[in-house]
């Protein structure tokens, strides 16, 4: 038996294959890629193996094998020498371009266990390589990844579908790829790949280029949870490796966005992308560019307006806190963005606002909160007399932030008239008694700062209140003598007007 396997290895190496990076790998792949004569997996034809003009294999119909009628295992690397391993690799990546059908489970089931065990061969021979990688592998491989990996999901094609809700959309359950006990293993191996030390970034950058990024991360949109976190690492990978790549990285990120704000509001993976941008945005050199500022505002501050925003607001707060944090005068931008954008109808997303805010609000020097602090202020208003507990409750803690009650001091003549009659009216008639305890508080903090102030703010309330109160009763008197008026009116019957037309007309 081992004679037979040895009896297909061939008999003279080619040790020049490490080192050529400009062969075709042609009598590697043969050599290990028909492991019997009963096999009838064809060879890939010219069409399927040429390189776009940027050097990334495309998939196509001619790329993805066609299912053999005999697919058997390759041997196995501890079983070859040393110097036929590079051979055999290939070979291994050229047998593993065949794609199964998984939504019949009970159909091929020994083939696909065969490529799965050889799939996870190749990553251990990723992760234990002791060569650089070259130019033929690098093909194969990137190849054999396109083929298993990019697809296109049925639910992608946004404009031919009426857009759904998104309460519709939170009642359906995320639909899991079949295909991956195999496409994991992919993935594994792409990621290994790309950290491996044996990778040069410089020649790598041929085949994993623009092209293959932009459909790498087209796969953000799976519904699978499991797919979209090894995209999200391998392409943190990707963007830490290859320099080159980074601005088109950023601007295919943006481009993903503003299709997603302006078109369909439907995407799976917006929230794995900004957990990326958290990290990219916290690696910026200062000064910020003027294009990293363009995306502050025009891709992430219109984010907050979409009705799934609650999905991935943990991440897009993380990345626009970055923002602030790196450049301190940008917080005036962020606050008016978010007072543009504010959910003035959904109390669930007013109370994330809100403790966004507070967030952007520690990072906020006074000179820029003394831009924004009336139009803030009005908004924390109409939240402090708000029906929803909640909202006004969060409303209410931002006065318990050392730094932001500090700048509410420091500004307390504008600030106090603003929000003094949201405060009194919560007083005297909110529901809800831990708002009217923690509003009792913030009382106390402005009587405490400048108790003249305070006196002069109740006053002029107590007055407007005395005016609304006319006006009211004004009002009610209005509508009762109109009541009355109706009352008193005598309806005369149709047909009475019908007689006394004919008496007239006789």
């Amino acid at each position: 038996m081992i004679k037979q396997i040895f009896g297909k290895l061939p008999r003279k190496t080619s040790k020049s294959l490490q080192n050529d990076s400009n062969g075709s790998g042609e009598a590697a792949v043969n050599s290990y890629y028909a492991p019997n004569s009963t096999t009838n997996i064809s060879k890939p034809s010219s069409t399927s193996s040429k390189s776009s003009s940027n050097g990334t294999i495309a998939p196509n119909k001619t790329t993805t094998k066609t299912q053999p009628s005999a697919y058997e295992p390759l041997p196995s690397f501890r079983d070859v020498p040393l110097s036929d391993k590079p051979n055999l690799f290939i070979g291994k990546l050229t047998m593993c371009c065949v794609v199964f059908d998984f939504t019949d489970h009970s159909k091929n089931l020994k083939e696909k266990e065969i490529k799965r065990q050889t799939l996870l061969e190749l990553v251990d021979y990723i992760a234990s390589v002791g060569a650089k990688f070259n130019d033929v592998t690098m093909q194969e491989l990137t190849k054999m990844v396109s083929v298993n990996l990019f697809r296109t999901f049925p639910s992608a094609n946004h404009e031919s579908k009426v857009l759904e809700t998104h309460d519709v959309v939170d009642d359906e359950e995320p639909s899991l790829e079949p295909a991956w006990p195999h496409i994991q293993v992919v993935y594994e191996i792409l990621l290994r790949f790309v950290a491996s030390p044996m990778t040069d970034a410089k020649l790598a950058k041929r085949y994993i280029d623009h092209s293959f990024v932009l459909k790498l991360l087209d796969l953000f949109d799976s519904e699978d949870q499991r797919e979209r976190e090894y995209l999200k690492t391998i392409l943190h990978r990707v963007y830490g490796k290859f320099m080159v790549h980074r601005p088109y990285i950023r601007k295919a990120i943006n481009n993903i966005f503003y299709r997603f704000i302006s078109e369909t509001e439907k995407h799976s993976g917006i929230a794995e992308l900004l957990e990326i941008l958290g990290s990219i945005i916290n690696g910026f050199a200062l000064p910020l560019k003027e294009e990293h500022k363009l995306f502050l505002v025009r891709a992430l501050i219109p984010l907050h307006k979409a009705k799934c925003s609650s999905v991935y607001h943990q991440q897009l707060s993380y990345c626009i806190v970055q923002f602030v944090e790196k450049d301190f005068k940008l917080s005036d931008t962020v606050i008016r963005g978010l007072l543009k954008y504010w959910p003035v109808t959904n109390s669930s997303k007013e109370v994330m606002f809100l403790g966004e805010l507070e967030e952007v609000l520690e990072a906020t020097q006074a000179a820029e909160f003394q831009r924004c602090m009336v139009l803030l202020f009005r908004r924390i208003a109409r939240c402090l007399n708000s029906s929803h507990f909640q909202v006004a409750e969060r409303a209410l803690f931002l006065w318990n932030n050392d730094h932001i009650r500090t700048l509410i001091t420091q500004n307390y003549k504008v600030i106090m008239p603003i929000v003094f009659p949201a405060l009194e009216r919560n007083t005297r008639g909110h529901w809800n008694q831990a708002v009217q305890s923690l509003t009792i508080n913030v009382r106390k903090v402005f009587s405490d700062i400048d108790q003249v102030l305070f006196d002069e703010c109740l006053a002029k309330f107590q007055v407007e209140e005395e005016s609304q109160t006319e006006v009211k009763a004004k009002r009610e008197r209005t509508w009762k003598r109109l009541e009355d008026l109706a009352n008193e009116a005598v309806m005369v019957p149709r047909f009475v007007n019908s007689v006394n037309l004919a008496s007239s007309s006789e």
